[in-house]
């Protein structure tokens, strides 16, 4: 299994929230995982960072945003320069998809903890 640094962006330190779910899955399957959502808080003992960080070596953004929510961070999306952004569930957002494909970004829309749990990830 390739080891795949993630960025969920999105992320909710609330247990309800498949946000949260998803950083659970990730560290469980030993991804490298970085929560980044607007809320302080933990995830399975990893701080969720805020703001646009400068963070290396992103291979997947997860997204746990909802399109109007999404604009903000398209050109911090594009500076991570991952290999590909999986659009969960109520994330599809056409612009931004045609955006990141014309990057040379995969699009993805499916959901994290599906391909995780399908050996798909």
């Amino acid at each position: 299994m390739q080891i795949k640094k993630t960025l969920v962006l999105g992320a909710s330190p609330k247990d309800i929230r498949f946000s949260n779910k998803a950083v659970k899955s990730l560290k469980s399957y030993n991804h490298p995982v970085v929560p980044l959502g607007n809320k302080q808080g933990k995830i399975a003992g990893i701080d969720i960072l805020q703001g646009k960080p400068n963070i290396n070596d992103i291979h997947t953004v997860a997204l746990y945003l909802g399109p109007p929510r999404q604009k903000e961070y398209y050109q911090y999306i594009l500076s991570l320069n991952p290999s590909r952004i999986i659009f969960n569930p109520g994330t599809e957002n056409p612009e931004l998809m045609e955006l990141v494909e014309n990057e040379g970004i995969e699009v993805i829309k499916d959901c994290t903890l599906i391909m995780l749990n399908n050996d798909r990830y």
